[in-house]
């Protein structure tokens, strides 16, 4: 199997001058937990997951009242927030290359790129369904 086999093909995206608003609604508007974060020549150059997302809202190191999330959301760029240089893989890499770069660098998907252009995108949740395709066809085990 391969991470052609099971990634997201097309994955949405956000630029890198998006505001934490715009990442917030696109992933609610997709239902997904990371956008790939292109720069202005249309190139990956880094990831942003809904705990980034997350964790901007909640940080214990932002003393502010919850009216000033609103400015937080409209104003705060997704580059401020966004894991620069994400790691990334082939679409021809065996799926099982995939699991070992997530385990090892504790990471939940990675940006499928062939060349310089951005393909798909493989998630933990990606895995876990193929997972799960792979014992239901070899054991018969019900859904």
């Amino acid at each position: 199997m391969y991470v052609s086999d099971i990634m997201t093909e097309k994955p949405a995206t956000i630029r890198l001058d998006d505001t934490l608003r715009d990442a917030l609604e696109m992933m609610e508007r997709v239902n997904c937990h990371h956008l790939p974060v292109l720069g202005q020549n249309g190139h990956l150059i880094g990831i942003i997951s809904d705990r980034d997302c997350r964790t901007a809202l909640n940080s214990p190191y932002l003393l502010r009242e919850r009216w000033q999330d609103e400015e937080l959301v409209n104003h705060l760029p997704v580059r401020t927030l966004m894991t620069p240089a994400p790691i990334v893989i082939a679409p021809e890499a065996p799926a099982t290359e995939a699991v070992r770069l997530m385990l090892k660098n504790q990471i939940s998907c990675l940006p499928v790129m062939r060349d310089e252009t951005l393909v798909g995108i493989i998630t933990r949740s990606d895995i876990l369904m193929a997972f799960m395709n792979v014992l239901q066809n070899r054991r018969g085990v019900p859904t």
